[in-house]
């Protein structure tokens, strides 16, 4: 077992499946202590089942603060101050701006942003009072260039990296630094669809591949570590390339 993220509290969104449960486990391997939040409340206790007592799971949906307040005095509660969040949860909605519904819009837009936004809001008064904190925000490259297809889906991942840098700038008095991570095309349950029908495919993708959950992982725990204590207000691309030109 390593030890970067030893004696640290972090809460996890979407944390029960994909790129999110990558990120727990990695994260218990570290050293950390984990509330891993989801809607999917099967998947979730059987995680915690499986990791043991370094971590919980918490039924909450990212789009109501009454849930968000909810699991940050749960996690406090158990585990002491969050040090880390990391704002992993996300849907994907295909749809073309002519055609697209209000309701899969706003529906996108609550769960991309306002989830990110209410969950770097509810872990402030905890980080503030620890005196530091890390806060990860997963973005997407479709948040760096632009993609046909999913229109709220683009238009949430530019939102968030917004949010970072606002937010970055605001709490780096309190020792709270907020980054952005942007994942290229991954191995997921959420892009399987799309990978097996075509619509997701490796070109443009300057190492010629789909990329791996872990490797996310790995950008994320960096961010969530000490050892980027000098980065804020950055994005990251773990894109394979993708968007090197």
């Amino acid at each position: 077992m390593m030890n970067r993220l030893n004696g640290k509290t972090a809460i996890v969104t979407g944390g029960a499946r994909g790129m999110g449960e990558s990120h727990v486990r990695r994260f218990i391997e570290e050293g950390a202590q984990v509330v891993l939040i989801d809607r999917l409340a099967e998947a979730g206790d059987a995680l915690v089942k499986q990791l043991g007592s370094a971590s919980r799971f918490v039924q909450a949906d990212v789009t109501d603060p009454s849930e968000w307040a909810r699991a940050v005095e749960f996690t406090e509660s158990e585990f002491g101050a969050v040090d880390v969040l990391v704002n992993n949860a996300g849907i994907l909605v295909n749809h073309h701006l002519a055609d697209a519904s209000l309701e899969d819009y706003e529906r996108t837009v609550r769960v991309n942003q306002v989830g990110t936004f209410l969950g770097m809001q509810a872990v402030i008064p905890s980080m503030r009072r620890a005196g530091r904190g890390s806060i990860v925000n997963i973005g997407s490259t479709a948040g760096l260039v632009g993609f046909p297809s999913c229109f709220a889906y683009v238009a949430t991942k530019w939102a968030v990296r917004g949010m970072t840098k606002a937010a970055a700038l605001e709490l780096a008095a309190h020792n709270i630094r907020v980054n952005a991570v942007h994942p290229g095309d991954v191995e997921t349950e959420m892009t399987a669809k799309q990978r097996s029908n075509g619509e997701i495919t490796t070109e443009g993708i300057a190492l010629g591949r789909f990329g791996d959950a872990a490797e996310i992982t790995n950008t994320v725990l960096f961010l969530a570590s000490d050892e980027s204590s000098y980065i804020t207000g950055a994005d990251l691309a773990v894109d394979g390339g993708f968007t090197v030109s």
